[in-house]
């Protein structure tokens, strides 16, 4: 099930609402998105993801964000007819003040904040307001800076409702505290991604990956989290064993010119590619034959929905919410964390032509109704009307 209701550290299921009947209109309101970044990460594309698709049933959207190195989900956003302002040219501190002055005069009755540094900024500053907003906290991650944490715990008892994108994700220090916790797993354009996964040749000809390769994809930032170099030693490790092997690392930040020359090292250049920043890198994941993580610690990452939803099972560390969506030996295997040995046999097991059919076919039946992003802008809505429900 895709929603729970957290009490302390128990849980119990709560089904989501159901869409108002026909006939019936909601009241209308005003939502501000607000979100530290709008680049390519999991976060950023969730949110992108879940307003393309949402109903927008009475609810008119603003999106801010305090920087963009790029405009590929701005335009994504704006696409779809929603407002996006977007504070990059400012300095730090002159943003979070923009910030605070475009959400009072939006005076939205429901503020949705996706980034801690903003939400402990918008808790100070609107909840002694005339016209407070219904203050709604989206968590990604498990793990803040040491400053960020601590501020984001003495404020954050300030929302009406927190919204953790996976089980584990609630019990972490990020969410443990709030008033009233719900879990949301936010899932992916399914239809999208069984759409590429049956063009896969197609892709797989635009990144020139030969016929007869196996294709292990790795879509994440480069940045020391996402242990990098562990997938690369591991992948020597795969190659000794499997030279039809091909890594693809989708990917920029401030790893790149070690991991580039770590594959460099061991002599893997024929066989592990850093691929850079990929545009619509759910494109390259429905293509694989098998998505890799090798992170030390990670919320929901998007990318695991993404190969899901398109039959190609996920090979990761055993850690953040991966369990939620990731039952070894059924749409993947699960290894431990930091041990390049074991990603390595993790990965060869999983590309044992018999366990790689039953690793598909598991992947292939993933459920639905978690995956599926059209639920969740559905559950956010009705969230937005009642923020104290759950």
């Amino acid at each position: 099930m895709a929603e729970y209701a957290i009490s302390g550290i128990t849980s119990k299921p709560v089904r989501a609402s159901e869409p108002a009947p026909p006939g019936r209109r909601r009241a209308p309101i005003r939502v501000c998105e607000v979100i530290k970044g709008l680049n390519l990460g999991g976060a950023e594309t969730a949110l992108a993801e879940r307003l393309r698709v949402a109903p927008q049933d009475g609810v008119t959207y603003t999106v801010i964000c305090l920087h963009a190195s790029w405009n590929v989900l701005i335009d994504r956003i704006r696409a779809e007819g929603i407002e996006v302002i977007d504070l990059s040219p400012y300095s730090r501190l002159s943003a979070y003040v923009r910030l605070v002055r475009v959400v009072r005069r939006l005076a939205p009755q429901v503020v949705n904040m996706h980034s801690p540094l903003p939400a402990i900024v918008l808790r100070l500053f609107l909840r002694p307001s005339r016209r407070k907003p219904h203050l709604i906290h989206t968590v990604s991650g498990i793990k803040y800076r040491p400053a960020t944490l601590l501020l984001d715990r003495l404020t954050r008892r300030l929302d009406d409702h927190t919204v953790a994108v996976a089980s584990m994700v609630a019990h972490s220090p990020t969410a443990v505290g709030a008033r009233r916790v719900s879990v949301r797993i936010h899932g992916i354009d399914l239809g999208r991604q069984r759409e590429w996964a049956a063009r896969a040749g197609e892709v797989r000809g635009e990144f020139g990956v030969p016929d007869d390769a196996f294709l292990v994809v790795s879509v994440a930032n480069l940045r020391a989290c996402k242990n990098h170099l562990m997938l690369v030693e591991a992948a020597a490790e795969v190659v000794r064993a499997r030279p039809d092997a091909l890594f693809l690392l989708a990917g920029e930040g401030p790893m790149h010119d070690q991991i580039s020359a770590e594959i460099e090292r061991r002599g893997l250049g024929d066989h592990v590619r850093l691929l850079g920043r990929v545009p619509d890198a759910y494109r390259l994941i429905a293509s694989a034959d098998l998505l890799v993580l090798s992170s030390h610690n990670e919320g929901l990452p998007v990318v695991a929905m993404e190969a899901l939803g398109a039959g190609v099972p996920v090979v990761a560390t055993d850690v953040g919410g991966l369990p939620d969506i990731i039952t070894s030996g059924r749409n993947g295997i699960l290894t431990s964390p930091g041990s390049p040995s074991a990603l390595a046999a993790g990965l060869l097991e999983a590309m044992e032509p018999a366990e790689h059919r039953k690793l598909r076919s598991g992947a292939l039946s993933s459920d639905p109704q978690m995956l599926d992003m059209v639920n969740t802008a559905r559950w956010f809505e009705d969230l937005y009307q009642d923020p104290t429900r759950g």
